[in-house]
């Protein structure tokens, strides 16, 4: 009779698991340890003996196991979740604002959750406390504009959830504070457009609630009025940190027959619209316009010609608020003393001397 095929024996510890995700019970189980032990690798303590953590940590590899930040949260009475809190207009600056984060988290064990709002609403912050009280948060981020918002931040102080605030000037304690010196670099791009000769300058400024469009404001101003150059009024428009604000503003400015030499925007996305607009009434960049825009997005090296603009490290500023959010054991302590960021102009082919 032909012999039946015979199976390898499956080990009696890999029966009783499901076919689905494991859990931290799981693990212990097939590692033959306990849960604690389990979660003494996962957070890398030094109460672990070397042969126990190589048995758990190859058990974790083998059936590719990722803790669960909720159980964890439950394990530990704390959650693993860092919350980013924001309302600004600009797609790519709250793309890099993240991955800035995400820079700072990896490898920590956190996870981040985000919450987009409309601080204009009169119920946001109390949007805002429920994000914060149903994902059980370990802390949150506050991207401006809402970062410039004190009843936020009083609110979450109130409630006992620690966060870090990213402003263009110092709010709050210094642990809590990424500061961005937004003037700075604003009088970096004054100085430059003088330096060419430019003397009939305009401005594109951001939208009045927010604290970086006063900043940036005051910064090109002022550094304008110490090199002898006044900006009228007339040279000022307020805009929504919008391509399609920035299109508008540009309309008015350069409608006249006394067109502007140059004009300062309060971010590229304006700056793009003022291209738009100087490219559909004929008017050459920069050899009958100089243009110098904020942020320095990856938009910025994509217009043509490609736009001067102060870059603002936003990826920097987003690792440092979320590193602040983290137990000092992760390095969040080494954090604090270095929470400021500085912008610098960088200067490609949007400018030149005026031609008159």
């Amino acid at each position: 009779m032909p012999r039946k095929k015979t199976e390898a024996p499956v080990p009696a510890q890999a029966r009783t698991i499901p076919d689905r995700a494991k859990t931290i019970n799981d693990i212990a189980r097939l590692a033959d340890v306990s849960k604690k032990t389990v979660s003494r690798v996962l957070n890398q303590s030094p109460l672990v003996h070397q042969e126990t953590r190589e048995r758990v940590e190859a058990v974790m590899r083998e059936f590719n196991y990722t803790p669960d930040p909720f159980a964890r949260g439950l394990a530990f009475r704390r959650s693993f979740l860092i919350g980013m809190v924001y309302d600004n207009p600009t797609a790519q600056y709250i793309v890099n604002m993240q991955y800035g984060a995400l820079d700072a988290i990896r490898d920590s064990g956190f996870e981040l959750v985000v919450h987009p709002c409309d601080s204009r609403s009169p119920g946001y912050i109390d949007g805002v406390r429920r994000f914060v009280q149903q994902q059980k948060l370990h802390g949150v981020m506050l991207v401006p504009r809402v970062s410039e918002d004190q009843a936020l931040a009083d609110m979450l102080a109130d409630i006992g959830c620690r966060y870090s605030r990213i402003a263009s000037v110092s709010l709050d304690e210094s642990s809590r504070m990424v500061i961005t010196h937004d003037r700075d670099g604003a009088a970096e791009a004054a100085d430059y457009l003088q330096s060419l000769g430019h003397r009939d300058i305009a401005l594109i400024t951001g939208p009045s609630s927010y604290r970086s469009a006063h900043e940036r404001t005051a910064g090109f101003v002022d550094a304008l009025a110490k090199r002898g150059i006044e900006l009228p009024s007339t040279r000022i428009v307020e805009a929504g940190y919008t391509f399609e604000s920035g299109v508008a503003a540009a309309e008015l400015l350069l409608s006249g027959s006394q067109r502007p030499s140059a004009i300062f925007t309060g971010n590229d996305e304006m700056a793009a619209g003022v291209y738009k607009v100087a490219l559909r009434s004929g008017i050459s960049i920069p050899q009958q316009l100089s243009v110098i825009g904020f942020d320095d997005s990856p938009l910025a090296s994509r217009l043509w010609p490609a736009l001067s603009s102060v870059r603002l490290p936003v990826r920097d500023m987003g690792r440092i608020a979320a590193s602040m959010l983290l137990q000092p054991e992760s390095g969040a302590a080494a954090v604090v003393a270095s929470a400021s960021v500085r912008p610098h102009l960088i200067v490609r082919d949007s400018c030149q001397p005026p031609a008159y």
